[in-house]
């Protein structure tokens, strides 16, 4: 299978838009059309399901999607064995992990990178942090940033980068709001203060077992995906929320923000890069790997 057209395929299956995929590869859309149409003759599979409005993968396509980012990755392998020099790594790996990781741990780990692997690209893609750990397992990445679970899945590594307490956020300006105390013993305050928390992954878990062991059930005014909205809604003065330390950090809404010194402390995050152990084969993965002691 060439490898040009499975790149072609690549851009196709990410953007899903015929245009969009044509500049990324720099080719005409019916030079791409034509390509797509030689691979699923080829396969003797219908891999695209197409319409004026719209394109979308078929189960199909799914299922050659992971070959070709298979055979993509071999190819650049294979292509950094032959290459003269170990200096002249180059390709691209992908990447994934939260806004607020982009701008503290990936800004410094790329600093660090691109002058020694200006040959290697990063495709990056962003969102919810509670995703990282399935899209490496799913084969959609290469790398991604998260925080450690109580358990990970078979085969895949995780290297700490970072320790970031996980903290109770008040609004600074509360107006009416009630804030609670700051322990944990006054159940009733704290069985009426309205709760913004993440709507799963290792925060909400963590902050579920808090409130089980205070014996109250909270009451949750929202839940939300992602940790900056978290921020944000808790600083409009909608509730007391909870979120790692370095969101705050990163969050231009921390001035309008207040840390609630509450005990007893939630287990921190211990932030770090995650991949499949049989991805550290691949030079590129394993050049930034090497990034972090």
């Amino acid at each position: 299978m060439n490898i040009r057209a499975l790149t072609q395929f690549l851009a196709l299956a990410e953007h899903l838009h015929f245009g969009q995929a044509s500049i990324a590869c720099n080719i005409s859309i019916s030079a791409l059309s034509r390509n797509i149409r030689h691979i699923e003759e080829a396969t003797g599979a219908t891999l695209f399901q197409r319409d004026n409005r719209s394109v979308r993968l078929t189960s199909k396509g799914k299922h050659f999607l992971q070959y070709a980012k298979q055979a993509t990755r071999q190819w650049q392998v294979v292509c950094n064995e032959l290459a003269e020099s170990d200096d002249e790594l180059r390709g691209e790996i992908s990447l994934y992990c939260s806004v607020t990781a982009s701008h503290s741990i990936l800004f410094d780990l790329l600093n660090r990178f691109r002058p020694d692997y200006p040959g290697i690209d990063i495709k990056l893609h962003t969102g919810d942090p509670e995703h990282a750990i399935s899209r490496i397992v799913a084969g959609e990445e290469e790398v991604a940033i998260a925080a450690l679970p109580r358990s990970v899945p078979r085969g895949v590594e995780f290297k700490s980068v970072t320790m970031s307490p996980l903290l109770f956020i008040a609004p600074r300006d509360h107006g009416e709001l009630e804030l609670p105390v700051a322990s944990r013993n006054s159940k009733s305050q704290w069985a009426q203060v309205p709760m913004i928390l993440a709507e799963g992954g290792i925060a909400r878990t963590r902050v579920n077992e808090w409130f089980r062991q205070l014996g109250v059930s909270p009451s949750i005014y929202a839940q939300v995906a992602g940790n900056e909205a978290i921020v944000s809604m808790v600083g409009l003065g909608l509730g007391v929320g909870v979120v790692p330390e370095i969101v705050i950090d990163n969050s231009p809404q921390a001035d309008r923000i207040q840390v609630l010194d509450i005990k007893p402390v939630l287990e921190p995050y211990n932030v770090g890069l995650f991949t499949l152990k049989r991805n550290l084969v691949n030079p590129l993965v394993s050049a930034f790997w090497e990034l972090v002691d």
